[in-house]
């Protein structure tokens, strides 16, 4: 028990969930939301935090993230990030199969649970992967252990590549979970890379990137996510939407109602193609940031309900690594600690409401993956919240970032908002100038 963890009362705040934003007090016990009202008078022993009219929020539930631990250490683990996660407002994240060995089976995955337990700052839960050959581990998944299965439609590295129709019809048909997956078609990728080397040679400039990885690759293979979810009735998510294309495929409308659901990412709202000559591979990512046209189009079908949630897909790499040529340097962006100040970028602009981003970002990742008790800032629910100062601007310096990796594709961004504090399970592991080490997340339930 931290100094944190004691009862906390939270005065003056602007609290906005449920589509609705309230001025009001909210009381913190025993790490859960203890009552929100009007001028709640403080207790002998409360802590007692003057919000001053700031935004209270919900915590950012970030439901794709690659924090690279196990085998991938040198350049983010699961201690540097949730911290990270922390300061950025994000409470809790689901990671993603793709570590070094990859997460194929209730073995590996009970061993990540087991280290986050140790070291992560916020809340913690991690996905199965699909491969070629483990069919039989994803038939055996106790619901109630992995947000859900994540299965590579192209674009990964090893038997996490799942191509095979065969292999694919058994996995929607058969996966005990919603299904998250990473659309892209690896034959038209590689014949873009082959067409793009004849005209360059190794010298490829990262401009071809989202032609080499094109809307055509993404719009192919999200298709047949679709297709194969509505044979079989799964529960399907696709994740990281990049093409104006996709987003017509996609209803708008309540998530909770859907059997069909998308995401996109902050980087896709605030990049665009005309950033790769500034940026380089800074901002190479799978799938690729595209045109401004593209972004514009994602941004409408997030505010509209046709996209249901915003994450982060964080995925770290050493700014070394990402100095290679373009053909040898690693796809990823870390992104966590500025994502939800990034999104919040786009309520200032009047492209997004407030609310529609708190729904994006905290109360959609609950609803589709049954979250238990955290989402939403009701009395009962666990504690995890996020104060944000919208008065009080921000300009990113490479000094300010947590992640392993130490740099931030939105660095010199002056944001028009901070994070003042977070608080995990009741606790403030942020105070908006430093982490508390002592601060430990516990494991996501999952209500199935």
């Amino acid at each position: 028990m931290t100094d944190s963890a004691n009862p906390w009362l939270i005065t003056n705040a602007e609290l906005v969930s449920d589509g609705q934003r309230r001025h009001a007090d909210l009381r913190i016990r025993d790490g859960r939301i203890d009552c929100i009202a009007p001028q709640l008078a403080a207790g002998a022993h409360e802590r007692v935090l003057d919000a001053a009219g700031r935004w209270l929020l919900p915590g950012m539930i970030d439901d794709q993230v690659h924090l690279r631990e196990p085998g991938l250490t040198h350049k983010a683990d699961i201690a540097s990030e949730s911290r990270a996660c922390a300061a950025g407002g994000i409470t809790s994240f689901m990671d993603m199969p793709n570590t070094r060995p990859p997460t194929l089976d209730a073995a590996a995955l009970e061993a990540k649970y087991a280290r986050a337990a140790e070291v992560s700052a916020v809340n913690y839960a991690f996905y199965l992967g699909a491969s070629h050959d483990n069919l039989a581990q994803i038939r055996a998944l106790d619901p109630a252990s992995a947000p859900g299965i994540k299965v590579f439609m192209g674009a990964s590295t090893g038997n996490m590549l799942v191509d095979d129709p065969a292999t694919l019809d058994a996995i929607f048909r058969e996966t005990p979970t919603p299904i998250i997956t990473h659309c892209e078609d690896t034959p038209l990728i590689l014949a873009n890379e082959a067409a793009a080397r004849e005209r360059h040679g190794d010298d490829i400039p990262v401009s071809q990137h989202p032609l080499i990885r094109s809307r055509e690759a993404c719009l192919k293979s999200t298709e047949l996510a679709i297709s194969l979810a509505r044979r079989h009735g799964t529960r399907l998510h696709v994740l990281h939407i990049s093409t104006a294309e996709e987003c017509a495929l996609f209803e708008p409308g309540p998530l909770r109602h859907k059997r069909i659901t998308a995401e996109t990412c902050v980087h896709f709202l605030h990049f665009c193609a005309e950033d790769y000559p500034r940026l380089g591979n800074l901002i190479k990512c799978n799938p690729a940031i595209k045109d401004a046209a593209d972004r514009a189009a994602i941004t409408r079908a997030l505010a509209e309900g046709r996209i249901d949630v915003l994450a982060t897909d964080h995925a770290p790499h050493l700014v070394s690594e990402k100095s290679a040529q373009y053909a040898k340097a690693p796809s990823g962006l870390p992104l966590v600690q500025f994502a939800l100040q990034c999104a919040l970028e786009r309520v200032f602009d009047g492209l997004l409401t407030l609310e529609r981003v708190v729904e994006a970002v905290a109360h959609a990742p609950a609803t589709l993956f049954d979250v238990h008790e955290r989402g939403w800032l009701r009395e009962g629910y666990h504690a995890d919240l996020v104060l944000v100062d919208p008065q009080r601007p921000q300009l990113v310096a490479a000094s300010d970032v947590l992640s392993k990796c130490r740099w931030t594709p939105f660095e010199g961004q002056r944001f028009r908002s901070s994070i003042a504090a977070t608080f995990v399970n009741g606790q403030r592991v942020w105070d908006g100038t430093q982490i508390d080490p002592r601060v430990r997340g516990q494991r996501l339930a999952f209500a199935r």
